[in-house]
């Protein structure tokens, strides 16, 4: 029996006598898919998680623990041995929608965000989550080598590229792992945020984890979905920076080195999507993310050319690139 066949099924014992019907609702960058159950006038939202990929009971903990500081899925029956939860129906436009269709809300919108952001930070039971620990950041940063470089560009790196990323790498995990640590959702953007009563309605948290503050903040500021100008990103991060300082966040008591934390927080999250997206390409036959790397290689490379110790990085990057005006300028450290 098929996926469908079995959601449908156990759909029936949650509505006994009732008609419904069942559309496809979004898709997921992971094994799970979501589904729109209608019945009568009424909606939910039913995800499909297969169990031997997918645990939907970390979605459960986590809606568990933000649900009274934030706008979540209600949980209205799980069936966690087949993978099944129905949920509380959230709309079906995300910020992402919104902000194309009518990009002077932005203010309105990432200000809501930016409140939202502050009350998941504050969350005190975080015990029980994973930490972002070095382990998990430089396995997030080796699917660069691995599938950006060298299954997208199909380039093998040299022994001199190899010890240029190690040295980045390095750098990049030192700053992270000695930024404050809080509640970290880890896909805080604008395809996991709807426009919802109150904004914004939070989905996708189900890989949450203790760790870096700016975190969140640079999956929703340099969203690899849609871009801004650094002039109103920057002015978007002063704004939650007076937030979380206003309610004892741990952020920096000076903005610039907070900036600077947030920059290179950066970088490591876009060299971790580069290599997510070419392996959502090439593994999972999901291309349609190709077109968004460009914009997160203008992210990694504007904050490469702002820092003096990111620079190799940068040279690295026109190599891969066949500019070969980097053959001049070398690697220095």
């Amino acid at each position: 029996m098929d996926r469908l066949q079995l959601l449908e099924n156990w759909l029936q014992k949650q509505f006994p006598g009732q008609f419904f019907t069942v559309e496809p609702a979004s898709a997921d960058a992971s094994f799970r898919r979501y589904f729109r159950v209608t019945s009568e006038d009424k909606t939910w939202i039913v995800m499909d998680a297969p169990p031997e990929h997918e645990d939907c009971m970390s979605f459960v903990r986590v809606a568990q623990l933000l649900a009274e500081a934030v706008h979540v899925p209600e949980i209205i029956a799980r069936d966690a041995t087949q993978g099944f939860l129905l949920l509380s129906d959230l709309g079906s436009t995300t910020y992402l929608q919104a902000l194309n269709s009518e990009p002077e809300t932005a203010d309105s919108l990432y200000a809501t965000a930016t409140d939202a952001l502050v009350r998941m930070q504050l969350a005190r039971q975080v015990g029980d989550l994973l930490v972002y620990d070095e382990k998990l950041l430089r396995l997030e940063l080796n699917l660069f080598p691995d599938w950006y470089v060298a299954r997208h560009l199909q380039v093998e790196l040299t022994d001199a590229q190899k010890m240029v990323l190690s040295r980045i790498f390095d750098r990049v995990v030192q700053n992270n792992l000695s930024q404050p640590r809080v509640f970290v959702h880890r896909d805080y953007h604008s395809r996991n945020l709807m426009v919802t009563i109150p904004n914004p309605g939070i989905l996708d948290f189900q890989d949450a984890v203790l760790g870096p503050i700016t975190y969140d903040l640079v999956s929703l500021l340099k969203d690899a979905y849609i871009q801004w100008d650094e002039e109103r990103i920057l002015d978007w991060v002063i704004r939650y920076w007076e937030k979380a300082r206003k309610v004892g966040l741990p952020v920096a008591s000076d903005f610039g080195v907070f900036y600077r934390d947030f920059e290179w927080m950066g970088v490591q999250r876009h060299i971790k999507v580069l290599g997510i997206f070419a392996r959502l390409c090439y593994r999972d036959r999901k291309d349609t993310y190709l077109k968004d790397m460009p914009r997160v290689m203008r992210y990694l490379r504007k904050a490469c050319e702002r820092y003096q110790e990111l620079v190799p990085m940068l040279n690295l990057l026109d190599e891969l690139e066949g500019n070969t005006s980097t053959q001049e300028v070398g690697y220095t450290f």
